[in-house]
Parts: C-alpha cells; sequence; structure tokens
C-alpha cells in the first residue's frame, strides 16, 4: 500500500503520497503518455520542446510615460530578453484618457499610459516590430491597442502578416477575478470574435486572445480552480466565434493561454500537463478541430505575483527561481519571472535584470533543456495529473450546470469558490499552519533599508498637456466623422475593428473610441447578489 505523509495535502486539495508507485497510476503508463508533440500533448506540444530552442523569456514592464517605458524594453532587450510584455496604466485598461476626472491620481501608475496612435509611436520608438514579439496585457479595449500597435508598424513599413505577438482580450476572467471591464459579456464577446475575424485576414500570426488563469489565482484559486474556470471560458470564447461564423480550425490555432507557476512545483508541472490533455480533448471530441494547432494549448507563464512578500525582498529571487523552474518542467512556451521588489513597488532595472538572469541560468546553466518532458512518467506527477485532470472536469461540469461560463459568472460562482479558497489560505498563513518564510517563521528584527522605484506624479499633467495637443492639432472633423462611422457598425452586426482602425488613424483617442463603445453598448454592472 502506498505510504502517506502525514497531515500533507496539494494546493488542490488532494492528499499527497509520502511514496508513489506504478499501482499508483495503473492503465498501461506508456501508451497513455505518447510522445511529446502529439495528442494529447500532456508531454508538451511540440516534438523537440526546449532541446532545439529555449521558451520565450519575456519580462513585464511599463511604466510612467511612453518616453520611460521605451528606454526600460531598450533595456531590456539589450540584456538579452527574447519578447517584449507590457504593462498599461488602470485608465488605458479601463478605456479612459489620462484627462479623464476618473483617471486622477493612476496614470502612469501600474503601467505605460496610451491615449493615442502618437503614443504608441513613442512607446515603441527605435524597436523593429517585424522582429520582436510583443505582449500586451489588455482586455475590454484590448482590440483598440493592438490596432494602434499595427498602425504604428505600418507606419515603419512593417505589414500585418510580418507581426508576431498577443493581446490577453480575456474579457470573462475580468467579471471574475479582476474588474477591469467595461462593457456587458455579450457586446464583450462580440468584440472578442470581431478580433478573431480581423486578425485571420490582416495580422495572421498574432495570438488573438490570452485565456488567463494567472489573475483567478492571483485572487486565490486553486490549481484545480485555475485551469477549470479558464478552460470554461475559452469554450465560451470558441463558441462565441463559431456563432459569428467563423470555422474553428480558422481561429483556434492562434487561442493561447496565460497560468501561474506557484512554489508547490510538483502540483504546478501536473496542473500543465492536465490542462494540454483536457483542452486536446475538448477541441477534437466538441468541436471537432481537425488541425493539430488547434488542439494544442500553448501558454505564457508568470511567477506568482500573490507569493512574493515585502518582509525580507530577496528571498523572493528564490521563490522566483523555483516558480521559474515549474513552469519550464511544465513545458511552458514563454515565460515572465517577476522582480524580487515587486511587492514593494514597481522594479527597479537591477530587479528587472536579475529575474531576466534567473531565467538564463535555467535555460543555459542547467540541463532542462538538454531532453524533452524530464518528468514523464513520475509516479508522483503522473497520479498528480490524473487527480487534477478529474478535479478539473467535475469543476468544469458545475459550471456547465449554468448554461456556460458566461451564465456561471451571471450567478457568482466562479467568484464565490475562488473567494473561498482564498479565505482558507488566509487563514492557513495567520495560523501558522502555511509557513511563508520571512512572514510566520524565520523573521528578521529589522530589514534592511529599501529604495523602491516611483513614478514622478508629474507625469499625469505631462501625458494631459500631451493629449490638449493632439486635439488642438488633429482635423477634429476627421475625427468625428470616424467615430460616427464606428457608432453605426456598434449598432449593427459588421466587424467593428476596420471603422475603429479608421478612427485611430485619424488620432482619436483610446477614450473617445471605448466613449463611443460605451453608448452604444453600455456598461457592465456585477450583480449585487455576490
Amino acid at each position: 500500500m502506498p505510504v502517506m505523509s502525514e497531515g500533507r495535502s496539494s494546493e488542490s486539495g488532494f492528499p499527497i503520497r509520502a511514496v508513489y508507485d506504478a499501482d499508483d497510476v495503473p492503465g498501461g503508463l506508456a501508451a497513455r503518455l505518447g510522445a511529446p508533440g502529439e495528442f494529447p500533448y500532456a508531454r508538451g506540444v511540440y516534438p523537440t520542446m526546449y532541446t532545439s530552442r529555449p521558451w520565450t523569456m519575456r519580462q513585464y514592464a511599463g511604466f510612467g510615460t511612453a518616453a520611460e517605458s521605451n528606454a526600460r524594453y531598450h533595456q531590456l532587450l539589450a540584456a538579452g530578453t527574447m519578447g517584449l510584455s507590457v504593462a498599461f496604466d488602470l485608465p488605458t485598461q479601463m478605456g479612459y484618457d489620462s484627462d479623464h476626472p476618473v483617471a486622477h491620481g493612476e496614470v502612469g501608475k501600474v503601467g505605460v499610459a496610451i491615449d493615442s496612435v502618437e503614443d504608441m509611436r513613442t512607446l515603441f520608438a527605435g524597436i523593429p516590430l517585424d522582429q520582436v514579439s510583443t505582449s500586451m496585457t489588455i482586455n475590454a479595449p484590448g482590440s483598440v491597442l493592438l490596432l494602434l500597435y499595427q498602425l504604428v508598424a505600418e507606419e515603419s513599413g512593417v505589414a500585418g502578416p510580418a507581426l508576431n505577438g498577443t493581446i490577453q482580450n480575456d474579457i470573462l476572467k475580468e467579471y471574475i477575478a479582476r474588474g477591469t471591464y467595461i462593457f456587458p459579456p455579450k457586446p464583450s464577446l462580440r468584440l472578442v470574435a470581431d478580433t478573431f475575424g480581423y486578425c485571420r485576414k490582416e495580422v495572421p500570426r498574432w495570438n488573438t486572445i490570452s485565456i488567463s488563469g494567472y489573475h483567478m489565482a492571483e485572487a486565490g484559486a486553486t490549481p484545480v480552480q485555475e485551469i477549470a474556470f479558464t478552460l470554461a471560458n475559452g469554450i465560451s470564447y470558441v463558441r462565441a466565434a463559431l456563432a459569428a461564423g467563423l470555422a474553428v480550425d480558422d481561429f483556434a490555432p492562434r487561442l493561447s493561454f496565460f497560468f501561474v507557476a506557484r512554489t508547490t512545483l510538483l502540483e504546478e508541472v501536473a496542473k500543465f500537463r492536465a490542462a494540454r490533455r483536457i483542452w486536446a480533448h475538448l477541441m477534437r471530441d466538441e468541436f471537432g478541430a481537425r488541425n493539430p494547432k488547434s488542439l494544442m494549448l500553448r501558454f505564457h507563464t508568470q511567477t506568482a505575483g500573490v507569493q512574493l512578500t515585502a518582509q525580507q525582498p530577496e528571498v523572493n529571487l528564490v521563490r522566483v527561481a523555483v516558480q521559474g523552474l515549474a513552469a519550464v518542467l511544465g513545458g511552458t512556451q514563454s515565460l515572465h519571472t517577476n522582480s524580487f521588489d515587486e511587492a514593494i513597488a514597481l522594479p527597479t532595472e537591477k530587479a528587472a535584470r536579475l529575474a531576466l538572469r534567473t531565467q538564463q541560468v535555467l535555460a543555459h546553466e542547467t540541463d532542462l533543456t538538454a531532453t524533452v518532458d524530464p518528468f514523464a512518467g513520475s509516479y508522483v506527477v503522473e497520479s498528480m495529473t490524473d487527480e487534477i485532470e478529474s478535479g478539473v472536469r467535475e469543476l468544469m461540469g458545475r459550471v456547465a450546470e449554468y448554461g456556460s461560463a458566461v451564465e456561471a459568472i451571471e450567478a457568482g460562482f466562479q467568484k464565490r469558490e475562488i473567494e473561498s479558497s482564498a479565505y482558507r489560505v488566509a487563514q492557513e498563513i495567520e495560523s501558522g499552519d502555511r509557513v511563508v518564510v520571512g512572514v510566520n517563521r524565520f523573521t528578521v528584527d529589522e530589514e534592511e533599508p529599501y529604495q523602491p522605484l516611483r513614478v514622478d506624479p508629474a507625469i499625469e499633467a505631462a501625458q494631459r498637456e500631451r493629449l490638449a495637443r493632439l486635439r488642438a492639432d488633429r482635423d477634429s472633423a476627421a475625427v468625428e466623422h470616424a467615430l460616427a462611422d464606428l457608432r453605426t457598425v456598434a449598432s449593427g452586426t459588421e466587424n467593428v475593428l476596420y471603422p475603429m482602425k479608421e478612427a485611430l488613424r485619424a488620432r482619436a483617442t483610446v477614450g473617445e473610441v471605448c466613449g463611443v463603445l460605451r453608448e452604444v453598448w453600455g456598461t457592465y454592472r456585477p450583480s449585487d447578489r455576490f
């Protein structure tokens, strides 16, 4: 009989045995596993994985003005970053210009402020957009920022088919865990589907959505909840695209995912393997996808920001290294490693460089890239993979009982489940049952002084001045005409991205474009039932 380790369980609540053997993974293990790059992709989506090239090393960055963020991007590229990942400030994420009253005090604080094509031009000045892969963490106005990026690329002679990158564009998880939504679910799903259709024709290499479990995990979701709710959202996006008349193999190859990597390394590796296996079966068996790329769950990983501590922040370097290792052993396609000082403030240049160096050590000083899927056949990991898959399928079934992820969101189901898990973890930390080094164990009496990076409050005034000059210099009649065209299309059924692009080309602002859509589609107000 397997030996149980006393009192230990996984983050998802499964008991962890002290010893695993072949009896824990029945059913012809080798036959079930398959080969890397083959259905159901538990061992990775590509046959050679990192033996031919390492994962894409991204660093999430953006703060203050477009010029300051551009300087940081050049520093990261010089340090060896292989892809950019853009953080936007809250006003931009919510579709407001920097001079809107609700933007006061938030301009440039948690990301870069982008109000118009002029800001986007400054943000990517001197960066070859046909050579760099760019990920943009933006959701409700994701299509707007993508179009600004495309306009800037066209100005530099780079056509849409040459662009490579991702917009997060995952609005459903905003209703569940993050809150940066604008429109109600139905028109939001239309905007997502329109983006799928637009990119298929105009920007074919672009990943049109990054279906995100990361933010749900940061809000307290267990690994099982993270995967179950993310894949349930993915099903809703697929159905929305099919309802819009797209064929599954026309858009599914450009779907991507975004997950967290925690310090619980074994369960995280199992989680990624289970997610790939479930998605492959869903796309083949439920939606009839035939293109192998439609079946592949490709994902970006970010190390767990919620596990960073302000106490003894240098310890976060160790946490991030373990989390990055879990992502790589789990087969991620790209990785962002958090900076050790992010629990205190925006990362300093040195901290961001150290975070990148962590990935470079994993890629170049270990033997992780020498073989594909090193945990394949591990009794413990394969057993955990089966447990997670079973738990995910059961929870996805509970979501389906509401009709879809959207109906479950409107009933508050996912939010309640995640909040319950977050409360349990908080209780465990408070009681000391869950050890957090430097917080409730192994503390020090006095912390060393640390000088964090701060955003200059004068940035907001400067951004407002730039907006005033933009509005004074542009052709106002052309802007109004373009916005009127957008209003007409948004009221109908045609693809809104085409008139949206023309409005942005005429130098309409992000806030003005989103304002037109607010007029037509309304804004989302969560139910007071939860």
